[in-house]
């Protein structure tokens, strides 16, 4: 290949300025071929794939590249050259060679040079990058069938860089002396073949050669003599030796004795050393591979930085090895190993995509530690007093486990561990536990090097007893034949104990009892093949392998009935009329188990209608249709719901109504313009046509003074003329129209008239006010001039200059309303007749008298927090506030306020009031209307407001836990720990020293706890419960007694042995309490006896025993015991016991003085490290408090 990696794709990221070249190649099959691109050693070819993703690929390699026309694809190459296509026995390379004058290969494209500026180069091949896989061909099948597929192991982020013309890829040796050879040779090989490549390119391709195996490929690299092109002129690859491929083999040969010579280079290299050995982590050191081959040193040819690849393998120095790392470094640090394994370490070294042989193997072996965290134990076996645990070995990472430790919880389940066994077995027995009793375990394994961690923790049971009686089931779902039901495990009963359930039920009409449903563990269970809407009985009882517990409560579930029948078909209930007609239908056969809820009634319109609308819905079977249309045909039908759904629809009745008279028409019209002795009419079918098509038309005249009709059409037509007519005249006309059942009314009148001319100017109007918003206008008719006057316009305003036609018609007077009371409006008047409008009259001013006050509006409730008035209690007040309305000329004196009562509450000018005496927690309806010397104005809108509830009454208040310094009250009824939003709070108080009571909590809880309390001493106590309606009434006073205390434990008594018999035994001894006199109780217990016996009570703080025996194990304690005397009589308080002491009796000898001492002396040490550890904890403590404060002050505050 050329000096210049081009890129294979007509890709938009080069620039514009860069020409696609396209070599063209003679076939004369025409089918598409493979193109081998040839990638020298350290150059670079960058190829855009399917997807749109750029792969850089490595030299040595041979890219194959699909042609499907037979011709190159498309390839940009750099300024100055040129790409060229060698054809060799049927394999076809591309070449980018430079751009010579000398240089124009017959027969092919001559491409030359355009002055374009410098082509953006390929970035340079990184001097450490993973190797590219091999070269992986598809088997070929046909000429058409072949497949290319290339897969890179890494792709470049930037694929193109800016470089000069003279460095495409940036390095210092790009023309080394091989390289120059490699272009010198393939330049030659061009020029020899120029004459022969015309009689090549037509001739047919040569035989298919055999695909390079992947064996003989190394690193890009074809090998072997089976090396050839690839062709897909047959449909099958034949294997053979190929045939005119000897220049190209010797290149490659070439080529592999530059690549041995650097692979050599690459093997030259010592296997690592290892370092701080650990028992996860070991350090492996190498140097780079020597130069030194054969006794001679190349410095030439040797990089300055290489790639390594460690390899490890634990199963031997032939076994499996692993590669652990891939980079530069020359000494790295390995991870996560196992413990007290051999491992074997090799280095392999690599250059530009080519790997050396892996160096000799390294032997180390990682040290021993603690072993592995185990497995939680098992339980093997349980009783209801004992546990049997079972656990397995951990790894021991090079050292026998010694011990495993045990640690369970006693129980507690406060998350403090405590040991229960140390030793080399396997499984441990856990006795003296309670039934039902839950434990947590955890366990650790030990070696010479150290304890494991704790595994997992476990917690397990103890068996039970047999189960409490469990809750009654519960109805899940029902349906017609099933009842689902579940129920809950008894209370009380582990998780992990194993409990059945039988479920029993018991038909009502059956007479059997109760019989078995179901037995089993789980907690729900549906009952199938039941009858609809019938009742059922229910009881669970749980048992265990301890027994059956007490059957539940008995419960009662009823399935769903089903959905009823279908309805009778609807019938027709007497005559069938014009407009409406009735209509009834039975029920159903079967009702479903349920009585009918409602029937419904669907009905559609047309004889074929399909879109019904519900018309009725309720439980009579009987309805009336009417607003009906007359001659229409009606579809109706009939469902029924009950509780079990909804029945199918019933059968349809079809109805037709009869038909009636056609219905009134509009008036006629005028066509055209009148004449002076006829008028042409028009007219359209009435709306209504009655159910019958419209027959006939009659068309009535009279004059307009005299009221004597005649006809003057009758036909099928819908226009007539109307002939001999008075010039001048007014004429009024009415039209009828008639079907199979006569005529039907007469439409309204229609006046016209003949040849008509404008009137004369009206006289002024007469306005009379008929009330504040009512005024009546009158006028009268004036001159016609020979033509009657056909209508009137009335023009009203409140401005003289701009008033609005409010009246256009034949009349002389109107009647106008909606006006403002006391306001003055404007009016005159117009006469129109049929040639055109009269002048208008002369201006007419009136002035509305005053009337009522308008309307109140802004009518609203007033918050609390906006009312000052000391007497507003919101339980029967309510505040209101609304905005003046319009006084309409006449001053405002008074609102009347309406809330609900027999009788207005009447105020005077005000715009806000507070309405007293009402009901609490009741809802009023509240309007308001203004009053003035004319009367009460209209109420305003309605608002609903409603009082608050009275303040609550006091709670009961009780004691509920006491001590002698403290009292636990508790009042009302609800849970201790109460919600915030609770809307009742309450107010706990308490007497003091003065006789006043002081508070001592404000909140919605039920209970308070009173602390620092004196011993035997009354307190008086008072409770009081508030709301938003307010502070309730103070309860009655309570008082709550404390009662005495008892001595406090006293420390460990002191043993001094007498003689082999007696022992004194002495303790601290307590001052009287208040008063009364302590004495103390001393009690020992004797070797494995369980229980302690009392052998001195008195004022005493010390005694002697003296019933030792020897050789015997002695276990005192002491307590104090008040002695108390009050008005019930005496009574001691008897305080706790001591800590035990244990003492063993043994033969006294000369040096038991100096074993006693040292005793002493370890417990007065033991004393001391004990207040040590506690003065400790105390710094601690202190420290914490003030780096916390320290935190708040700086982080939360500033």
């Amino acid at each position: 290949m050329a000096e210049h990696p081009p890129l294979l794709d007509t890709t938009q990221i080069l620039s514009s300025d860069i020409s696609l070249l396209s070599a063209p190649i003679v076939s004369a099959d025409g089918t598409q071929q493979v193109i081998l691109v040839q990638v020298n050693p350290g150059e670079a070819f960058t190829i855009r794939r399917e997807d749109g993703q750029f792969q850089c690929i490595t030299g040595p390699a041979q890219v194959p590249m699909m042609s499907p026309n037979g011709s190159v694809p498309p390839i940009y190459v750099p300024p100055g050259y040129a790409p060229q296509v060698i054809e060799d026995n049927g394999v076809r390379r591309v070449v980018v060679v430079p751009q010579a004058p000398e240089f124009h290969p017959g027969g092919h494209t001559v491409l030359h040079r355009s002055p374009h500026p410098p082509l953006p180069g390929f970035i340079p091949v990184p001097t450490m990058m993973p190797p590219p896989p091999r070269h992986m061909y598809s088997p070929v099948t046909g000429a058409g069938d072949m497949t290319t597929q290339y897969m890179p192991q890494y792709q470049s982020s930037q694929v193109y860089g800016d470089v000069d013309a003279h460095s495409t890829h940036g390095r210092s040796n790009f023309r080394d002396e091989r390289s120059s050879k490699t272009y010198e040779r393939l330049q030659k090989k061009l020029k020899d073949r120029q004459g022969t490549q015309k009689d090549k390119m037509s001739s047919p391709p040569s035989s298919p050669q055999k695909c390079p195996s992947p064996i003989n490929e190394h690193n890009g690299l074809i090998k072997g003599q089976n090396a050839g092109g690839i062709n897909t002129g047959s449909a099958k690859i034949k294997s053979g030796k190929g045939k005119g491929g000897t220049q190209v083999d010797t290149e490659i040969e070439e080529k592999d004795e530059e690549t041995k010579a650097f692979e050599a280079l690459l093997s030259n290299i010592v296997k690592p050393v290892a370092s701080d050995i650990q028992a996860r982590t070991v350090v492996l050191t190498w140097s780079p591979p020597s130069s030194l081959i054969n006794g001679e040193t190349d410095e030439s040819s040797v990089p300055e930085l290489y790639g390594y690849e460690v390899l490890i393998s634990s199963t031997g120095k032939d076994g499996k090895y692993k590669s652990v790392y891939i980079g530069e470094e020359t000494n790295i640090t390995l991870n996560d190993l196992k413990p007290a394994t051999d491992y074997h370490a090799k280095v392999q070294a690599e250059y530009n995509s080519i790997k050396g042989t892996p160096s000799e193997a390294e032997i180390f072996t990682t040290l021993s530690c603690e072993p592995d965290i185990p497995n939680p134990p098992r339980i093997a076996n349980r009783t209801k007093n004992s546990l049997t645990l079972q656990w397995k070995a951990p790894s021991d990472n090079g050292s026998k486990i010694q011990n495993f430790v045990l640690e369970w919880d006693e129980g507690k389940g406060n998350g403090e561990f405590y040991q229960c066994y140390m030793g080399s077995q396997k499984q441990f027995k856990i006795t003296k536990l309670s039934p039902a009793m839950g434990c947590k375990f955890r366990l650790s394994a030990r070696n010479d090097y150290g304890t494991s961690g704790f595994s997992e923790e476990v917690l397990y049971y103890t068996s039970g007893c047999a189960p409490s009686m469990p809750a009654s089931p519960v109805l899940t779902k029902a349906g017609i034949t099933w009842l689902s039901l579940q129920w809950s495990k008894p209370s009380g009963t582990p998780s992990d104990e194993g409990i059945s359930y039988i479920l029993e039920m018991e038909e009502e009409t059956s007479g059997y009892g109760f019989k078995p449903k179901y037995d089993g563990e789980d907690l729900a269970y549906t009952v199938k093949n039941l009858r609809r809407s019938t009742k059922y009985k229910f009881k669970v009882i749980a048992y265990n392998s301890e027994g059956k517990s007490n059957p539940s409560e008995v419960v009662e579930f009823t399935t769903c009935p089903d959905k009823p029948g279908i309805p009778v078909k609807p019938s027709v209930k007497g005559k069938i009329h014009s407009h409406s007609f009735k209509i009834t239908w039975d029920p159903p056969k079967d009702n479903g188990g349920a009585a009918i809820n409602k029937y419904v009634v669907e009905m559609a319109e047309g004889s074929n209608g399909n879109k019904w609308e519900m018309i009725y819905s309720g439980a009579t079977r009987e309805h009336l249709c009417d607003r009906l249309n007359p001659g229409c045909f009606y579809r109706l039908r009939v469902y029924c719901i009950s509780d079990g759904g909804q029945s199918a629809v019933s059968e349809s009745l079809l109805v037709q109504t009869p038909a009636v008279p056609p219905g009134p028409c509009l008036p006629p019209r005028l066509q055209g313009r009148p004449k002076a002795k006829e008028i042409q009419l028009r007219w359209g079918p009435p709306l209504v046509d009655g159910g019958s098509p419209i027959s006939c038309y009659s068309v009535e005249m009279s004059p307009i003074e005299k009221d004597e009709p005649r006809e003057v059409y009758q036909g099928s037509e819908v226009e007539c003329t109307v002939s001999s007519l008075l010039p001048g005249k007014t004429y009024s006309f009415r039209l009828r129209a008639a079907n199979k059942m006569g005529f039907g009314p007469f439409s309204e009148k229609c006046d016209i008239t003949t040849a008509p001319g404008p009137p004369d100017q009206c006289k002024p109007p007469q306005v009379t006010c008929r009330s504040a918003t009512c005024a009546q206008v009158n006028w009268e008719v004036p001159l016609s001039n020979g033509t009657d006057v056909t209508e009137y316009r009335l023009e009203w305003g409140g401005v003289e200059g701009s008033m609005q036609i409010c009246y256009c018609g034949p009349g002389l007077n109107y009647e106008i309303k909606g006006l403002s009371p006391a306001t003055t409006y404007y009016c005159r008047v117009q006469a129109l007749s049929v040639v055109g409008a009269g002048p208008f009259s002369e201006v007419v001013a009136c002035v509305t008298p005053p009337s009522v006050p308008g309307i109140v509006t802004c009518l609203q409730e007033i918050s609390d927090d906006e009312i000052e008035n000391p007497h507003y209690s919101p339980s029967t007040c309510l505040a209101i506030s609304w905005e003046k309305p319009c006084d309409h000329g006449s001053e405002i004196l008074a609102y009347s306020i309406d809330f609900g009562d027999k009788q207005s509450l009447t105020v005077g000018k005000v715009t806000s009031y507070i309405i007293n005496n009402l009901q609490p927690d009741t809802t009023y309806r509240i309007r308001i209307q203004a009053l003035n010397s004319l009367g009460a104005g209209p109420f305003s809108h309605v608002i609903k407001l409603k009082t608050k509830p009275l303040p609550p009454d006091p709670p009961r208040l009780e004691c509920v836990a006491f001590s002698h310094q403290n009292l636990k009250l508790k009042w009302g009824e609800g849970t201790p720990k109460t919600l915030s939003t609770d809307s009742i709070q309450y107010h706990l108080q308490m007497e003091d020293k003065n006789g006043r009571f002081v508070s001592l909590y404000r909140g919605p809880c039920h209970t308070y706890k009173v602390q620092r309390l004196n011993e035997s001493t009354s307190y008086k106590f008072c409770i009081q419960a508030c709301n938003e309606a307010g502070e309730g009434p103070v309860s009655q006073e309570y008082i709550f007694t404390t009662p005495k205390s008892v001595p406090a434990a006293l420390k460990a008594p002191k043993i001094e042995k007498v003689n082999d018999h007696i022992c004194e035994i002495t303790w601290e001894c307590l001052q009287p309490m208040k008063g009364d006199p302590v004495i103390y109780s001393l009690q020992v217990m004797l070797g494995k006896d369980s229980e302690f016996k009392q052998i001195y009570k008195g004022p005493d703080s010390s005694f002697r025993y003296s019933s030792l025996q020897l050789n015997c194990e002695y276990r005192f304690r002491v307590c104090a015991i008040r002695q108390c005397q009050d008005s019930l009589g005496h009574q001691d308080l008897v305080g706790p016991y001591s800590t035990t002491v244990l003492f063993i009796s043994q033969r006294t000898e000369p040096p038991a003085s100096t074993n006693r001492d040292t005793v002493e002396s370890t417990r007065t040490r033991r004393a001391l490290s004990d207040e040590q550890c506690a003065a400790v904890i105390l710094v601690l403590f202190a420290f914490f408090s003030i780096l916390i404060a320290f935190i708040i002050q700086y982080f939360v505050i500033k």
